[in-house]
């Protein structure tokens, strides 16, 4: 029985101030949670998360990390640093990475290698815009950007993924899979990942990250295939993400 994982996805957003809020209330409304729970947060709130949260059950992790160990690559940041921080996670290959910096699925797979290579747990994200599923192609976008990391990685590497399934045009919009179409996608993603290792697929939690609310997180997480949740705007509000979380 794979365990649920929630992350929260803060994006763009947060200051001191907030987020030592927003830490709090999170912390004080977890009463011994039945799922994993971590919180994704920008770069520069990594030392505050790890102040905050250290010796706690929620783990923390970052937004992105260079395909890149080392260098003169302003701006970056390495997957070493990351660990410096104890960082847990990273998001790789998240639709706005894809769609505003150009990010292709032979970078995402770099960055996701690059992540196991420091003991990051990498979860990689895969999903298709509105114009791809309304043409019939979203098993062969979200099979290819698949393919794409289990080209880059070894077999035993397999199980140390996290997936995340977020269908572009259901992010920010309000508008959400429904819970078959969710797991239709989801199970197709866990059988590309069986054609590498059938053990290892069974293990690999795969998340839906496309406007998961506290109104639909019960019925989307009772799938088969739907081991979570990446979550959005409702991860900077407390309630709704104790609710997402209770829901797990």
């Amino acid at each position: 029985m794979r365990r649920k994982l929630i992350v929260g996805n803060w994006k763009m957003n947060g200051n001191r101030v907030a987020n030592a809020a927003l830490l709090a209330a999170i912390q004080s409304g977890l009463d011994q949670a039945a799922c994993d729970v971590a919180v994704c947060v920008p770069a520069p709130y990594l030392a505050q998360c790890q102040a905050a949260l250290a010796d706690g059950p929620i783990a923390w992790g970052a937004q992105d990390l260079s395909a890149q160990e080392s260098g003169a690559y302003t701006g970056e940041v390495a997957a070493a640093m990351l660990s410096d921080f104890a960082c847990a996670f990273v998001i790789i290959g998240h639709s706005e990475r894809r769609a505003y910096h150009a990010e292709s699925d032979e970078l995402v797979a770099q960055k996701t290698r690059r992540a196991l290579s420091a003991g990051l747990t990498p979860i990689v994200c895969v999903g298709e815009t509105l114009a791809e599923r309304e043409s019939g192609q979203t098993s062969a976008i979200v099979g290819r950007q698949v393919d794409a990391v289990l080209a880059a990685i070894d077999a035993s590497d397999l199980d140390k993924l996290v997936i995340a399934y977020e269908p572009v045009w259901a992010i920010g919009t309000g508008k959400t899979a429904t819970p078959q179409m969710a797991q239709d996608v989801h199970a197709l993603v866990r059988a590309r990942l069986a054609e590498k290792s059938v053990d290892a697929a069974a293990k690999v939690r795969i998340l839906y990250g496309g406007s998961m609310k506290p109104d639909n997180a019960r019925q989307l997480l009772a799938m088969p295939d739907i081991d979570g949740g990446l979550i959005g705007g409702a991860a900077l509000k407390a309630t709704d993400f104790l609710a997402i979380i209770q829901s797990a």
